[in-house]
């Protein structure tokens, strides 16, 4: 049991490393803040010399079918120069979005103990053809946001 505590509950931390990893190997210049009081978990120096702040959230694959690229219950509020990466495990994608985007395409709770948090649900679930079984995908409206690579960070300025 205490196993599988500890995976889930290290599991963030192991995605911002794995992403971070995954930006010094496309040559990014990342900076790692030692503490994350301010939700920014990494620190990106673009090719003109200024900086872009990055908050990076993922979803496991152990999660309930249905929830598989759910980002819920975030406190935010528009922060230029700031961007959200999201991933989901099961479904092996990545979306990039700058805060304005971000605040335009979430939902924002107006009632509950969630009041004024964010949530976005880039997933939906369809039923398999062929086996008949329930499936996860990515939803159409959000394909502008997936990422492949790091490209954005760089070029786009995040106003």
């Amino acid at each position: 049991m205490a196993i599988a505590f500890r995976h889930s509950a290290g599991f963030g931390k192991r995605m911002e490393y794995w992403v971070v990893g995954l930006m010094l190997k496309e040559g990014l210049d990342v900076y790692l803040p030692l503490v994350d009081d301010d939700a920014i978990d990494a620190v990106i120096k673009r090719p003109d010399g200024t900086f872009t702040e990055v908050q990076i959230k993922a979803r496991s694959k152990t999660v309930k079918l249905g929830d598989g690229a759910l980002f819920a219950a975030i406190t935010h509020e528009h922060r230029p120069n700031y961007w959200f990466l999201f991933y989901s495990d099961r479904l092996e994608m990545m979306w990039l979005m700058t805060s304005a985007e971000f605040i335009a395409e979430a939902v924002q709770n107006k009632t509950g103990k969630n009041v004024g948090k964010r949530s976005v649900w880039f997933n939906g679930t369809r039923k398999n053809k062929e086996t008949g079984e329930r499936e996860e995908y990515g939803k159409e409206r959000y394909q502008k946001y997936v990422a492949k690579d790091f490209t954005r960070l760089l070029k786009d300025k995040a106003v």
